[in-house]
């Protein structure tokens, strides 16, 4: 999976909103919530801003206050709404659950997880240290996620369902990466620096699975759930166990993230 282009992110843009319609016609009760959080908005930017803003907003932090700072970041970098649109596909994609492009970003809150680190670390990179910490904090307090928002995030990244998922500072994801519930990349003891895991290009990483300390889990790995992960992983193969170890490698050349095939 790319970027979306500029037309094909439109596309997706009508498609969501026509999706909206539908689900407005299905069930009325719900009409005031989805006018508000995707029909009445012009374009998807402000769209994402409102919808995430709402769901992080707080007694010290209105939601209007959230909006202005969510969208100043979509403005001002455009590449994480082209990412936010291949997490979206990512979702539909990989997750049998996913009947439509519009539920994950209305309901799914590994998504939202995302989309608000992917500002907390725009925010971050602008030297806005302490308003990356706070809306970090916040995120993990609603969405059961905890990303520092020094951590690099790639596009086409699906993590499912959520819950309980730790993502270090130094930590760098890749394109086209799926993580389950659960899963933690974090440092393996407490030294500073670059101590958190790379996972490479079309990874998959299972429910409940601990990649710790400055390593690579190369293209296209499969760490099955449940492992505990302390060296580096070859490309094309799956790790299980505690600590993991390769138990097969393939050279057909699929990516595990795409296929969702937890079995080992």
């Amino acid at each position: 999976m790319n970027l979306p282009d500029a037309a094909q992110a439109e596309n997706l843009w009508q498609t969501i909103r026509h999706e909206t319609e539908i689900a407005v016609s299905n069930e009325p009760i719900l009409a005031s919530f989805l006018h508000l959080s995707v029909l009445r908005h012009k374009n998807f930017a402000r769209m994402l801003a409102f919808h995430l803003s709402t769901k992080m907003s707080s007694a010290v932090m209105d939601a209007r206050a959230l909006f202005e700072i969510y969208l100043e970041a979509l403005h001002q970098d455009t590449s994480i709404i082209h990412a936010a649109l291949a997490d979206i596909v990512a979702y539909y994609e990989r997750d049998p659950a996913c009947e439509t492009y519009s539920l994950p970003l209305l309901y799914y809150k590994g998504f939202h997880a995302i989309q608000t680190h992917r500002i907390n670390h725009w925010l971050w990179q602008q030297n806005r240290h302490t308003l990356a910490y706070f809306l970090q904090n916040r995120a993990s307090e609603v969405l059961g996620v905890d990303i520092h928002p020094a951590a690099s995030m790639g596009y086409g990244i699906m993590i499912d369902h959520g819950t309980g998922v730790v993502i270090g500072e130094t930590a760098v994801l890749g394109n086209n990466i799926s993580l389950l519930h659960g899963v933690t990349l974090g440092g393996s003891g407490k030294q500073s620096g670059d101590r958190h895991p790379k996972i490479s290009d079309g990874v998959m990483i299972g429910a409940n699975a601990s990649v710790l300390g400055n390593i690579r889990v190369h293209t296209c790995a499969k760490v099955g759930a449940g492992s505990v992960v302390v060296n580096d992983v070859p490309e094309y193969s799956t790790v299980v166990g505690v600590p993991a170890r390769v138990i097969s490698k393939t050279d057909n050349h699929e990516s595990p993230a795409q296929e969702m095939d937890q079995r080992i």
